[in-house]
């Protein structure tokens, strides 16, 4: 690839020196202010008024070229600010779907927390209730604590990972 490119631009700049115009059935090779015929200086040898409608055929030639290069270059220069604002509308999807992934992941900790809170309480409650309407045995106390301190550690871890994240 980098081997074509540079044989297209010594191609262009060759064609740049010399301007093929055709006159008259005749190409006509242009060179500055000289024109050659089959490799010939004929400047002198026209006559003024055909001298002067090769060179601006040549002119024309050299303008149209001219102008087909800054198109190419402007075309490659939007190709390339085309590529870098999708680069950068990628990056910002990146970005997004990163925020929403730890908003979801915050709410899930969130709800986790509130429900080991609530069970907590609510099995508070109830061994509360038995204990004080003295309908616990040794060992249904023995299993309310356990169970208690299942729930106390529960809640414990899910504030410990909502702190963390």
């Amino acid at each position: 690839m980098k081997y074509f490119i540079l044989l297209i631009l010594f191609t262009f700049s060759f064609s740049t020196l010399a301007q093929k115009v055709q006159k008259d059935g005749k190409t006509y090779e242009v060179k500055k202010d000289k024109i050659y015929l089959k490799g010939e200086d004929v400047s002198d040898s026209l006559n003024l008024n055909v001298k002067q409608a090769i060179l601006q055929k040549a002119t024309a030639i050299s303008e149209k070229m001219k102008m087909h290069e800054k198109a190419q270059k402007a075309t490659k220069k939007l190709e390339k600010e085309k590529k870098k604002a999708e680069k950068a509308q990628k990056k910002a999807e990146k970005a997004q779907q990163k925020a929403e992934t730890e908003l979801r992941k915050r709410e899930k900790l969130q709800s986790n927390l509130e429900s080991a809170k609530r069970n907590l309480e609510k099995a508070q409650n109830k061994y509360n209730k038995l204990k004080k309407k003295g309908k616990l045995s040794s060992k249904d106390e023995a299993n309310w604590k356990e169970r208690l301190k299942k729930l106390n550690e529960r809640f414990a871890k899910a504030q410990k990972e909502i702190k963390k994240s």
